[in-house]
């Protein structure tokens, strides 16, 4: 049985097409071609929905490891559990893997599996048409088209926009100022004065590498708990082993899942295993930092796991060196060349890099998209709810890939972007069978009680309780977001749960309509 929908017409201004010369309407529309959006579309070409659209802001793929490509930039969680489990590498140069490395593993994949994104496409607004069931999308760029799609996927990252704090007096800094997620590789900044704002997952792999060759003033608003991180290469025999016995890689990729579903316990509060964490990330402090009151600015006084737990072996030695002098407070304002901690401490500097982490708990696209009721942003002005951390109560046939509670403190987040995918997959597979139109409404009372599900498993938690501000709660309402308060296997059995019933009823409608089924 094939089940079939008229295709709507294109907006008067559908006259302008792309590429393809197609307005749609497409399956599927992906927007971004990073690890999410990649997986998405993998997900659903193996399920045989083909007629999938992917679209990419930015003139090349990769989303953050495109982006990201400061001093030192890698992966902090292991590489051979950071990439797809259908597409193994058993080439990775080391325990953990470079950025320019990720990048590379995503373009070949893409490559592999025939992904080609239309980019330097930036979705502009999308919009529900209720009468066709489908979605209207404006795409910007050199070549501004609109389309439409059955379906929208919304995997555009979490980390995108960069967070930059307000600073009296910044704009009349003398010299460059930049966030680290858009480096300036046009500056030479050997020997140079730099300030670096911020201490997090960034800041951790830069400053070691800026220290190098220059004097790094360091702002530290609130110190890190960071444990060793234990990185080296792979021999040349161990990645031939790889590569020659490829159940060896698994058996890899298991074991690293396990490892990283134990820590769950010592980030999300348990007792004994966040003391025993805790007393590695003294002991590790201790270790290279001698001078006690340079100790004592780094030792955090928020519980362990409240921020992101960092990985480094190289951070403290660079910190306790003469090449960085660390301003344990923020910065407060900026005069001319001379930068003004909240301390009151004056230092003079030539540039200025913010690692100062993104927007995260109000995604910008989700000013974009309006739904039946209002925008994106308007359903999550209190904070990012959801169904299965992937569909939206109002936004019919539209998922969000690694948005709403779909993050980790604990393990890879490319096993929780697998499983959103394969949930997507298999429900868009299915919707006709399930729906008279071929429309998805989530159940408000569905994602009301997600919600609550989540919000009762959090509130225990470090993250709510630990005493430290993270980008994993939202301000507006104190609620964790961003994070996905369980482990992956969690994760896993709450999708496998997901069997239709968050779904409304499919209308029953009179007579003939556009949205009719024709059945051959």
């Amino acid at each position: 049985m094939t089940l079939t929908l008229p295709t709507p017409p294109p907006d008067a201004a559908g006259a302008s097409r792309g590429a393809s010369g197609r307005v749609g309407p497409y399956e599927a529309v992906v927007v971004g071609a990073g690890f999410a959006g990649l997986a998405a579309t993998m997900a659903l070409r193996h399920s045989g929905i083909d007629d999938v659209l992917v679209l990419e802001r930015a003139a090349s793929l990769g989303g953050t490891w495109r982006d990201n490509t400061y001093p030192g930039v890698a992966c902090d969680i292991p590489s051979h559990l950071y990439g797809f489990a259908d597409h193994p590498n058993p080439d990775w140069s080391g325990v953990y893997a470079t950025g320019r490395e990720i990048r590379a593993y995503l373009e070949r994949v893409a490559a592999d599996e025939g992904i080609v994104p239309r980019l330097e496409s930036p979705l502009t607004a999308a919009a529900w048409d209720d009468e066709w069931g489908v979605w209207r999308l404006h795409i910007g760029g050199p070549h501004p088209v609109d389309v439409t799609a059955h379906a929208l996927v919304l995997a555009c990252g979490r980390l995108t926009e960069p967070r930059i704090p307000d600073v009296p007096g910044l704009a009349e800094f003398d010299g460059p100022v930049f966030h680290s997620s858009r480096w300036r590789h046009d500056i030479d900044l050997d020997g140079a004065r730099i300030a670096v704002v911020g201490t997090g997952a960034s800041a951790v792999q830069l400053v070691p590498e800026l220290a190098r060759t220059s004097h790094v003033t360091l702002f530290q608003r609130s110190p890190a708990w960071i444990v060793p991180r234990g990185a080296r290469a792979y021999t040349h025999a161990e990645r031939r082993r790889f590569r020659e016995r490829p159940e060896l890689l698994a058996a890899l990729r298991e074991d690293l899942f396990t490892e990283g579903e134990a820590r769950f316990a010592s980030r999300s509060g348990d007792a004994a295993a966040s003391a025993l964490a805790r007393d590695v990330a003294l002991d590790h402090l201790h270790d290279q930092v001698s001078e006690p009151a340079l100790r004592a600015s780094l030792t955090p006084g928020y519980a362990f796991g409240c921020k992101r737990v960092l990985l480094s072996d190289d951070f403290y030695p660079a910190v306790a060196s003469d090449a960085v002098t660390l301003e344990a407070s923020a910065l407060a304002s900026v005069e001319g060349g001379t930068l003004v901690a909240a301390s009151g401490r004056r230092h003079e500097a030539d540039a200025i890099v913010f690692a100062t982490g993104f927007v995260s708990t109000q995604q910008p696209y989700a000013d974009l998209v309006t739904g039946e009721h209002g925008t994106l942003a308007e359903h999550w002005s209190d904070g990012m709810t959801s169904y299965a951390s992937t569909m939206v109560s109002g936004f019919p046939n539209l998922f969000v890939l690694d948005g709403p509670n779909a993050s980790l403190g604990h393990n890879s987040s490319v096993l929780m972007i697998e499983e959103q995918a394969a949930y997507l997959a298999r429900t868009l597979a299915f919707r006709y069978e399930a729906t008279l139109d071929g429309v998805l409404r989530v159940d408000p009372a569905a994602e009301r009680a997600y919600t609550a599900e989540i919000d009762r498993a959090a509130a225990s938690t470090p993250w709510i309780t630990g005493g430290c501000r993270n980008w994993y709660v939202d301000e507006r309402s104190g609620r964790l977001t961003l994070l996905w308060p369980g482990t992956v296997t969690a994760f896993r059995q709450r999708l496998a749960q997901a069997e239709g019933s968050e779904f409304l009823p499919a209308p029953t409608r009179a007579g003939s309509s556009p949205l009719q089924k024709e059945v051959a």
